[in-house]
């Protein structure tokens, strides 16, 4: 309201204020004070929704009160109470940013060590690890939130950044450590080939036939075991040399290995004797030999320590067995030794 002394100082001359209506400005100001209330509520658990929501709710109360039974004393109480909750709610709201602060500063720490575990991990990085690590830290003693969740956001695509050249790396150290893997197995594999190889014709060496023979009676598979003993040998290292002679030991195994079937298996016994397993039965077996007979042995032309080459006749005494069940590998081989040297003994027209 004017002063009396300012009314009455005032010129008569002056027109002067048509004076308000007591009663609309108290109404009006009441419906803004209300409006406030709930606008202050609002915006409360706007800012704050976890510890908001009470905040918006008592204050609503608060404005109904004031729309009916008006007092001066209920203006009042108004006024205090709406100070309450504030308070109230400033404090609720500052604790629960606090512990949120908390939190993110923990997981800070958290990643900070991971990030150090990394660098140590791979001497590479240990440099921009170590750097990141201290940029955490500093962030974890910030207090502004806001501040802390933006310098967060910008370290962690930094540390993506690092973590997905790792990545690459790891996998491009995978990729050759598994080249230098299939490479070692390539070798242990020759290896191993030539291990179970006759050195001389490349054939199965005497382990590695015996190996497939207690497969087969492990198995109790149908097999008849031949053993071929070269006639003359001797003579042929004798007369011509003993590279004539392995060359005439490679020719005869290559001869025997094209002219046995895929599932039978060749090998070098010892010195000029040779084994054969044959997958069959006992006649079928007797026409696989005469197969041999005829298309292995024979004619060969050896050569000789000069260059020049000569013709030898090759023959062998053959000695077959069949595998009867519980027989052991060392009387099967004993039989078919027995029927070779049976047929080494008889003429030879």
């Amino acid at each position: 309201m004017i002063s009396l002394k300012k009314y009455l100082d005032m010129s008569p001359d002056k027109p002067r204020s048509p004076q308000p209506n007591l009663n609309e400005l108290a109404a009006a100001i009441l419906d803004a004070y209300r409006a406030a209330l709930l606008a202050m509520g609002k915006s409360g658990a706007r800012a704050c929704p976890a510890v908001g929501s009470d905040l918006q709710e008592n204050l609503a109360d608060l404005e109904k009160a004031l729309a009916t039974n008006l007092t001066t004393s209920l203006v009042e109480q108004t006024e205090t109470q709406v100070e309450e909750q504030l308070l109230q709610w400033g404090g609720r709201s500052a604790e629960y940013f606090k512990t949120k602060a908390n939190d993110v500063k923990e997981l800070l720490i958290v990643l900070a060590g991971a990030a150090e575990s990394m660098g140590q991990r791979d001497q590479r990085y240990a440099t921009h690890f170590s750097q990141f690590t201290a940029q955490l830290q500093t962030i974890a003693d910030l207090e502004d939130l806001a501040h802390v969740r933006s310098s967060l956001m910008r370290h962690a695509n930094e540390l993506k950044t690092y973590v997905d050249q790792m990545a690459r790396d790891s996998r491009a150290s995978v990729a050759l450590l598994q080249a230098e893997v299939s490479t070692y197995e390539t070798k242990l594999k020759a290896v191993e080939q030539l291990a179970r190889q006759d050195a001389l014709t490349g054939l199965a060496n005497r382990r590695n036939v015996e190996e497939h023979i207690e497969w087969r009676i492990a198995h109790e598979r149908i097999f008849c075991v031949v053993i071929l003993d070269l006639d003359g040998f001797k003579e042929v290292n004798d007369t011509y040399g003993h590279l004539a002679g392995d060359d005439l030991l490679k020719q005869f195994a290559r001869e025997m290995r094209s002219n046995i079937r895929s599932s039978d298996i060749v090998g070098r016994w010892g010195g000029d004797e040779f084994i054969v397993v044959f997958d069959c039965d006992l006649n079928t077996a007797k026409t696989q030999i005469d197969r041999l007979r005829k298309w292995v042995l024979g004619e060969y032309t050896i050569q000789m320590a000069d260059s020049s080459k000569i013709k030898v006749r090759l023959d062998a005494s053959i000695g077959l067995a069949r595998w009867e069940l519980g027989q052991s590998m060392q009387a099967l081989i004993a039989s078919a030794d027995s029927a070779m040297y049976r047929e080494k003994a008889l003429p030879h027209g």
